[in-house]
């Protein structure tokens, strides 16, 4: 522990300073800057804000909210097919703890060295925990994936971990709750799926060129999907037992293996479109990403969404999305 409390430039100098490489200036003066971007490409730019008792649980391990506070944002690059760069940093914490600190920062740039981007700025204050992190990444021009390009008779399709699938993050938190039993190693892994997601940037930047729109799954398929078809003007059917999901999500009654895998939310997988018949491209841009890829429904001309089973037959409408000021969990 240090000899005495810790102010807030003395917490960004230990935590967060970096040597800069892609930026001309980062952390330590009142703006980052970075450096033009090369011809012929765009910059994409996203912010995320995670707050303790709505996006995350009090018991998450500092590091794996180190990990999941950029990791959500850097989902939103993968959607939009966009390279990362960099990212800003406004933390804001009821005191300073060091040992979470510690943990915090190693989690998070991690995952940046992993990205190949660098912490470039932000700021730091006090208050109850609050993380909002704003990413910078670029992609060609005109190759930017977008929800708007659905067209009709496209497969859609979504990424998946090997074994794993939909809902499991939701199952974690119904672990939490109370709802449901999970053994030491089964719970693990669904934990380990809601604290430590996976952006699928190597997917995004995959799949440009290749798909016709793209999403990221943050609030639930079927509400994030509800965005791509408005976007694109066009409608879609789901086949619900096509859903990728886990051997313990699949071992669950249907009603909740279809609520969780089409709205549990917190999954930050790429939900996307392509064309019929450019299932041999998908698949081999997801095996130059080492993710798997399931196809799940198709894009249609009559608007709004259908969800069937495995025979077709239509299952009841009544899957919300999570919305931050309508949902109480």
């Amino acid at each position: 522990m240090s000899a005495k409390p810790l102010g807030e430039f003395d917490l960004i100098a230990r935590y967060f300073t970096r040597e800069p490489r892609r930026a001309a200036l980062g952390v330590g003066d009142d703006c980052a800057v970075l450096a033009p971007l090369p011809p012929g490409q765009q910059l994409a730019v996203s912010s995320d804000m995670l707050v303790e008792g709505r996006h995350f649980l009090s018991t998450v391990a500092p590091e794996r909210l180190g990990h999941k506070a950029l990791a959500v944002n850097l989902s939103d690059l993968a959607a939009c097919g966009a390279e990362p760069l960099a990212f800003t940093l406004a933390l804001a914490l009821p005191r300073v703890d060091e040992v979470f600190l510690d943990g915090f920062a190693r989690g998070l740039l991690a995952l940046a060295d992993a990205q190949g981007l660098e912490l470039v700025g932000g700021d730091t204050t006090a208050g109850p925990l609050n993380i909002c992190i704003t990413v910078f990444g670029a992609v060609p021009v005109g190759q930017a994936l977008l929800r708007s390009g659905a067209r009709v008779g496209d497969v859609l399709w979504v990424s998946h971990p090997a074994g794993g699938g939909l809902g499991d993050a939701r199952l974690a938190l119904e672990v939490f709750r109370g709802n449901v039993a999970l053994s030491g190693e089964a719970f693990e892994a669904v934990r380990r799926r809601m604290e430590c997601p996976t952006p699928r940037v190597a997917l995004g930047l995959a799949l440009r060129g290749v798909a016709s729109s793209a999403i990221d799954l943050s609030d639930g398929l079927v509400g994030d999907l509800g965005h791509v078809l408005a976007r694109s003007g066009v409608g879609a059917t789901v086949d619900a037992d096509a859903l990728p999901k886990s051997p313990w999500l699949a071992a669950l009654p249907s009603a909740s293996r279809y609520a969780w895998g089409l709205a549990g939310g917190d999954d930050y997988e790429l939900l996307f479109t392509a064309p019929a018949g450019a299932k041999p491209e998908v698949l081999a841009a997801a095996h130059r990403a080492d993710v798997a890829v399931t196809p799940i429904g198709r894009i249609e001309a009559s608007g709004g969404l259908r969800i069937v089973d495995g025979q077709g037959a239509p299952l009841p409408q009544g899957f919300a999305a999570f919305d931050h000021f309508r949902s109480a969990t």
